[in-house]
């Protein structure tokens, strides 16, 4: 595979591929959908969702926020975001969005059993077989 050189890249940051649950509301809605990432940084994301969305919208993307970006601890942050560009499934019912974050709000630690339900409800996008879902049900785990 050969690279491109002539391409110039619009990133200021740097892009992790990360596979992070996300919660994703739009702005003067109450109505509250999940995806995940693909690619993250700093500014933005380009994720995959069933809630439908158009370039231009302002949208509340609501993630841990991992250590490889905030170059310390992971946080829960809300990001107040607009929608640059929607690319239409080619299988499946999931869209591909990219995403610019416009800012951050930092949100105190979800206690654990929310946090459980919450990725439980995101977990469910991806696919699993009954036998992996019997397995996660019966063994569980503290974290410390």
């Amino acid at each position: 595979m050969t690279e491109r050189t002539d391409c110039l890249e619009r990133r200021c940051g740097q892009r992790f591929s990360l596979h992070v649950p996300v919660a994703l509301r739009l702005c003067g809605s109450q109505h509250e959908s999940g995806g995940f990432t693909q690619d993250l940084s700093a500014r933005g994301s380009y994720l995959f969702t069933d809630f439908p969305l158009a370039v231009g919208e302002s949208v509340g993307v609501t993630l841990l926020m991992p250590s490889e970006i905030t170059l310390g601890d992971s946080m829960r942050v809300r990001c107040q975001a607009k929608v640059l560009r929607v690319v239409q499934p080619t299988a499946g019912t999931r869209l591909g969005v990219a995403v610019h974050f416009a800012g951050y709000e930092y949100l105190p630690e979800q206690p654990e059993e929310a946090a459980s339900q919450a990725f439980s409800r995101i977990s469910s996008l991806h696919g699993h077989s009954d036998e992996q879902r019997a397995r996660s049900t019966n063994h569980s785990r503290s974290i410390s």
